[in-house]
Parts: structure tokens; sequence; C-alpha cells
């Protein structure tokens, strides 16, 4: 069912629409783009192949190298939320190999899992809310009416009460009274926790040791709003199959889980003799069968790698690609470079994509009262501040244009309460006045912009 569901979502995404949806949201890149367009049809191309073959095409891995801030991240981010996929960003920094302290490369598989189980378990609940709530609405007027039992049933006069209490519940009439209920609560799960290789069966069999422990019911005051929407995540609970939810969660990330590797690179640097460069070499072996294919056990149960897209990413300033070892270079078969980005490039983030930094300052400062307006001369201007500010100091992309929108909007920002009912215009003079002197002071300005 889940596979159907996802297989015909996909149906519709082309590698030409696929592309046109990134279009939205990043600026240039059209190689980039047009890599993981062709190998997200490829994971709809392979449900829709015979049983016989369709375990042997294995899934087009990416490898994107290029400087920070040109977009690599937020590609892989857009492709998952397209096709509503487990998307997991992980830093290859943070894993070393088996036998040192830290975490191994395996928990990146079970952080999809995780991902792909509350993804399946919100759709589940989603389907039963409106019984889940009904059933919610009777837990609660248990409280708003006490039962007033005559000869073991209630009596007409307490289920006329109660309908008069429902009445005003829906209607929002309660919301804000404040009544006593008794709502279950959860420990907070130690998940995330790094540990030696095993932790994770340890942790869930301590768990099952403690049986119901880990979970309990306390009486708190709370809203009636509150206490209904308390109610209804339990009963929803109730209602979904757990074991179901966990199959479907594993069959989603087997065959749709996208895992993204950012600092593949720092991983790659040859460092002779011991220290350092042991590890990163060692998180290299441990990372080829997990990429290769292999059986990862996960708290949900065994999770198969096969099929999981991997995108690894990295800049290669210091290193470069061939550094890896030869058979994890194989695994990744498609190779995009993603250009440093120029001042024209910065003039089309600024104004284009749909969560384009100048809305999204236009919409902050509106909900305090502010109109603001960007001229075409003032979007040239910053563009030109961003570029020079990469070019003298560290070239960080199209993040230089977060540090430079921040600076130049600082004081509106900070006395938008008293600025409220005003227009104000950003022009190129504005632009110049305010940033001019930073970027001309080098110093200043690696500590500034």
């Amino acid at each position: 069912m889940m596979t159907k569901y996802l297989s015909e979502l996909l149906e519709d995404l082309t590698p030409r629409r696929i592309v046109e949806e990134l279009d939205k949201y990043i600026v240039g890149q059209e190689e980039a783009k047009r890599a993981v367009a062709i190998a997200l049809r490829n994971r709809w191309r392979r449900q829709n192949l015979p049983e016989s073959i369709k375990d042997e095409v294995a899934p087009k891995n990416l490898l994107m190298i290029g400087p920070t801030g040109v977009g690599k991240t937020e590609i892989a981010r857009r492709i998952a939320q397209l096709i509503k996929a487990p998307f997991v960003k992980v830093e290859a920094t943070k894993y070393t190999e088996i036998g040192y302290v830290g975490r191994d490369v395996e928990s990146m598989i079970r952080e999809l899992v995780e991902v792909s189980y509350q993804m399946v378990k919100s759709e589940k609940m989603q389907e039963v809310r409106e019984r889940a709530k009904r059933l919610a609405e009777e837990k609660l007027l248990d409280y708003l009416v006490p039962q007033q039992l005559s000869f073991g049933m209630r009596g007409a006069q307490d289920t006329s009460k109660r309908e008069e209490y429902k009445e005003k519940l829906r209607r929002g009439e309660l919301d804000d009274k404040v009544i006593e209920v008794e709502v279950q609560e959860k420990l907070t799960p130690v998940i995330g926790i790094a540990g030696p290789p095993g932790f994770e069966e340890l942790e869930e069999q301590i768990r099952n040791m403690l049986g119901g422990l880990g979970t309990g019911r306390r009486r708190r005051k709370l809203k009636v709003k509150e206490a209904l929407y308390a109610f209804e995540l339990e009963e929803a609970e109730k209602l979904i199959d757990q074991e179901e939810v966990a199959r479907e969660a594993i069959q989603r990330a087997e065959n749709f889980g996208i895992v993204f590797i950012d600092e593949v690179d720092k991983i790659a640097v040859k460092t002779p003799g011991v220290g350092p460069g042991v590890s990163r070499e060692g998180v290299q072996r441990d990372l080829l069968p997990i990429v290769e294919g292999t059986v990862v056990k996960t708290k949900y149960g065994p999770v198969r790698t096969d099929h999981i897209l991997f995108i690894a990413a990295g800049a290669f300033h210091i290193s470069k690609p061939s550094d890896l070892m030869p058979e994890l270079q194989g695994r990744f078969p498609i190779r995009v470079e993603l250009h440093p980005l120029t001042k024209e490039d910065f003039v089309r983030i600024l104004k284009e994509p749909k969560n384009a930094l100048t809305v999204q300052y236009i919409e902050l400062l509106k909900s305090e009262g502010v109109e603001l307006e960007f001229t075409e001369d003032s979007l040239e201007e910053i563009a030109r501040i961003a570029e020079e500010a990469n070019n003298r100091t560290e070239n960080i992309g199209a993040r230089r244009l977060h540090t430079v929108m921040e600076k130049l909007l600082e004081d509106i920002s900070f006395n938008a309460p008293e600025l409220s009912g005003q227009r104000i215009i950003i022009d190129a003079r504005f632009v110049k006045a305010k940033l001019e002197g930073i970027v001309k002071d080098v110093e200043v300005a690696k500590y500034i912009l």
C-alpha cells in the first residue's frame, strides 16, 4: 500500500517537472538539478520493474562537488520534500570507526528509519483523526459531566446535560475552562546517546524489561482545549496498529529513503601514519557496506540498505574525490560539480525563489506594521557587496547574503515597533550608506560580514 502510494506520487514527477520544482527554490546549478531528477525518476522506474530484475537495480548515488553555500544541501532537502520521502542530513565528520568513541555509521540508518516511522505514524493518526476526536470528546465529557448512575444506568437528565456540554465544547465555549484530568505521560527517551555497536538493541531490551514503567498517568490541570488535544493523541495512538506502522516505515525507508552525507571530503583527507587519518579511513571502511547494501538492526526491525539513495557532498578544497577509497568512489557513480555563485546569481537569489530573502524580511517587518520595499538597484548593490565580501574574505556562497541583509536591516529591525505604519524604501544609496564603509575595511568585514 505504501509503495503504491509513493509510486503513484512519483509517476507525475517527470525529470523535467522535478527540475521546474527545484527552480522555484534554487538558482542555477542546472547540471546538479538534472542529475538528482534522473536519480529520483529511477526510484519510480524501479518500482515498475519485474520482480526478477527489481532487486538487481541499485540506486544511482550522487556525489556533489562544490564550495559551501551553492545549494548542495538545499537540492537534497527539496527533493525529499517533493516525494514526501524519509530524509536525513548527516555530517561525515560526526562519525568514528568501530572501536573509537563516538557515533557509528549505522546510526544514520537508524535515524532514517525513525524519521520514516514518525512520517507513517503521523499519516495513520491523521486517518483516524475524526474517530479519535469523537472518542476524546466522550472521554472529556466524563470529566465535565460526572456520571450519576441510577441502577447501573445513566439518567436522562445526565444524558441531556452531556449533549448540552458537547455542543458547547464543539463551539469552543469551554476552551479556556481549566479542569483537572488524568493524562498519559512518557519518560524522556534516551535515543541519540552515542554508544558502542549493539547499543540500540541493548536500549530496546531495557525498554522491554521495564514494560510499562516508561509511561504512566498523572493528574494535571489543563485548559479544556489542551485536554481535548491530549486525549485525541491518546485515542489515535490506540486506534492505529503500531506493528503495521513499523512495517510500512521500514518499507518506505528501504525503497524511498534518502541519506545526505555532508562534508564527505573531510574523511577523504589522506594522513600518513597514525592519528585522525586512521579514524577517517575507518569511517570510509564502515560506510562502504552501508552504501553497498547490508542489514542494519533498528528498534523497529532489520532494515536493508540496498536501495536507499545516498547523496554525498563536499567542497573538496584540500582533498579530491579520488582520495576516497576506490570501492566507495564506485558506489557514487553520478558526480556533479556545483559552480561558485556570481553577482548575477545573488541578484536572482534575492528576488526569484519562493522563499527569497527579501520576501522573508518584508513579511517579518509587516508583522510589526512596517512596509518594506526593495528597489531593483538595491538588489544589485546588495549582490555586489556580497560578492565582494566573499572575494575578500572566505567564499561562503549564498550564506553571505544572510549576513549582509541582517546588517543592512539591523536598525530597522531594532526600531520596527516604533516605526509601525511607516513605508521604508531600500534603494542603492541606502545600501551604500549602511555597508560601504564596512566592506572597504577588510579587517572589519572579516568579523561583521
